[in-house]
C-alpha cells in the first residue's frame, strides 16, 4: 500500500488498486470521503476543493462525511419497496399482487416516510385501521410490509424491523364455509346453462380449482379409465391470460372421477369441448380460455335460484372435500386428491395408497345412490 506526502493531504494507493485521500482537519481529526477513487488524480482533486474550502472566510467548515449525511435525501420507503419489488424474481399473478397491495394499500400511508423514521407505533397505528372488512388481504398486505421492512433491516437501512403486530399475519375467516349438499348441487347445476353444468360438477365432485378447470384439455380426460390428468392450470394477472403449472408438485395430480359423471364428461366432449387432442374442455363462448367473470356471472344466478347466495365457485371445491372425506378418505389422500402440499415433514413425504383414489370416486357416486335411496 503506497502513501504519497503532499503539502496538503494525504494519497494513498490501495491493494484493491483505487486510491484514498485524508487530510487533518482544524479539529486535529483525520477526513476522509466515504468513498475511494478511480485515479490519483481523482484523489487529488478532492483534496484540493477541500483545502479551497478550508481557505473561504465565508464557509464554516464541516467534516466531509457530515457534509455527505446532510446532502444525501432520506431514503423513503416507496423508493425502497419500489427498488425492492424490482429485485424479486416472482410469478407474475403474485408480482401483481404485491403491485396492488403497494399501491392501493401500502404506499398511501408510507410512500413518502423516511424509512428510519417509521416506528413500531405507525405500523400499529396502520394494522388498526386498515381493510378491516378483508382480513385475508388485511394479512396479505402486513406480511408485504414486514418483509419490505425486514430485507431493509437486513441491509443495514434500519436498526430494526418495526413491524411486529402480533397475530397480524394470520387471518381469520370471517364466516365457517358451508358446503352445499347434494339437493342444492343438483339445483345448482339443473339452473347451470348446458356448456357450464359438467364443470361445474367436475369442480364439486373432483375438487378442482377453478384455474385448472379452465385449462384442461381433451388429452387430459382419459374417459376410459376415468381420469383427468391435472398438469396445468390459468391465471389471469394485468390482463394477461397465462398458462403454467402448478405452484406444488403435488398439484400435479392424477384425479379419478367420480364414475356416476362419466356419461356426463362424455356428452360434454361431443357438445361442447374444443376440437382436436388439445382443444379446452370448457372453452368460453368465442374461444380461448374461459374468463372466470364470465362463469360467475351464470353462477350466481344458479346458486340464488338453489337458496345458497352466500355460495363461491371455490366453495364447490370445498364442497368435494367434505364429500370425499365422508367416503373414509385418510388426510394424506384427500390432500393427494385435492392437490394440497402438506405443512409439515411428517405429512410431506406420504403418498396416497396405489389405487385408492379410484375406490375413493366409485364411494363418491355411491353418495348418490344413498341420496336417492
Amino acid at each position: 500500500m503506497g502513501q504519497r506526502k503532499r503539502g496538503f493531504g494525504q494519497i494513498t494507493k490501495l491493494p484493491s488498486g483505487r486510491y484514498r485521500a485524508r487530510y487533518t482537519g482544524p479539529d486535529g481529526q483525520r477526513h476522509s470521503p466515504r468513498y475511494t477513487f478511480d485515479t490519483a488524480l481523482d484523489a487529488e482533486a478532492w483534496l484540493t476543493a477541500e483545502r479551497r474550502l478550508l481557505a473561504d472566510p465565508d464557509r464554516e467548515w464541516t467534516p466531509p462525511k457530515q457534509r455527505e449525511n446532510a446532502d444525501r435525501a432520506p431514503l423513503t420507503f416507496g423508493a425502497y419497496a419500489e427498488k425492492w419489488l424490482a429485485g424479486r424474481s416472482l410469478e407474475v399473478r403474485t408480482r401483481a399482487h404485491y403491485r396492488n397491495l403497494l399501491d392501493q394499500h401500502l404506499l398511501p400511508a408510507f410512500e413518502d416516510r423516511p424509512l428510519r423514521r417509521i416506528t413500531h407505533d405507525d405500523v400499529v397505528e396502520w394494522h388498526a385501521t386498515t381493510l378491516l372488512d378483508r382480513p385475508t388481504l388485511r394479512s396479505h398486505a402486513y406480511g408485504l410490509l414486514r418483509t419490505i421492512l425486514g430485507s431493509a433491516e437486513k441491509a443495514d437501512l434500519i436498526a430494526k424491523n418495526p413491524a411486529y403486530v402480533r397475530g397480524a399475519g394470520n387471518a381469520k375467516r370471517v364466516k365457517r364455509i358451508k358446503p352445499a349438499t347434494l339437493p342444492e348441487l343438483e339445483a345448482i347445476v339443473t339452473a347451470m346453462p348446458d356448456r357450464y353444468k359438467t364443470m361445474t360438477l367436475l369442480a364439486a365432485w373432483c375438487g378442482l380449482r377453478f384455474g385448472e378447470l379452465a385449462e384442461l384439455r381433451r388429452g387430459d380426460v382419459n374417459t376410459r379409465d376415468g381420469v383427468l390428468h391435472v398438469r396445468r392450470g390459468v391465471v389471469r394477472a394485468d390482463g394477461a391470460t397465462i398458462v403454467k403449472r402448478p405452484k406444488s408438485d403435488a398439484g400435479v395430480r392424477d384425479v379419478a372421477i367420480p364414475p356416476h359423471l362419466l356419461p356426463m364428461v362424455r356428452e360434454h366432449l361431443l357438445q361442447h369441448a374444443e376440437a382436436g387432442k388439445d382443444g379446452l374442455l370448457f372453452p368460453a363462448k368465442g374461444g380461448g380460455h374461459l374468463a372466470p367473470s364470465s362463469l360467475y356471472r351464470v353462477f350466481y344466478r344458479a346458486r340464488d335460484a338453489a337458496g345458497r347466495p352466500d355460495l363461491r365457485w371455490h366453495d364447490l371445491r370445498h364442497t368435494g372435500a367434505v364429500l370425499a372425506a365422508q367416503t373414509g378418505a385418510t388426510l394424506a389422500e384427500l390432500m393427494a386428491r385435492l392437490g394440497h402440499s402438506t405443512p409439515g415433514a411428517a405429512l410431506r413425504y406420504q403418498h396416497a395408497a396405489q389405487g385408492r383414489d379410484m375406490e375413493i370416486a366409485r364411494k363418491l357416486s355411491a353418495l348418490v345412490g344413498g341420496a336417492d335411496a
